[in-house]
């Protein structure tokens, strides 16, 4: 599925382009997009380091955890 929405935006920068060629495309417009598009981008951004902040809390706590269990099993 990814395949097919990355191929189909593609194609509609593809005709972006075509028509900014043929002065057929607002800069306005464009600029619309291009801060929709960082706003995505950087809500994307801090979701993901949010999650691996507390995947890197969680396996802080596994190493823990773990290093207790070898204590049992060394002596």
């Amino acid at each position: 599925m990814m395949d097919f929405l990355k191929k189909a935006m593609d194609w509609a920068l593809e005709k972006e382009a075509e028509a900014a060629k043929g002065c057929h495309a607002s800069p306005e417009d464009i600029d619309k997009q291009i801060k929709m598009i960082e706003e995505k981008r950087e809500a994307l951004k801090k979701k993901y380091e949010e999650e691996d902040a507390e995947f890197a809390h969680i396996l802080s706590k596994l190493h823990l955890i773990k290093a207790e269990s070898l204590k049992c099993h060394t002596k």
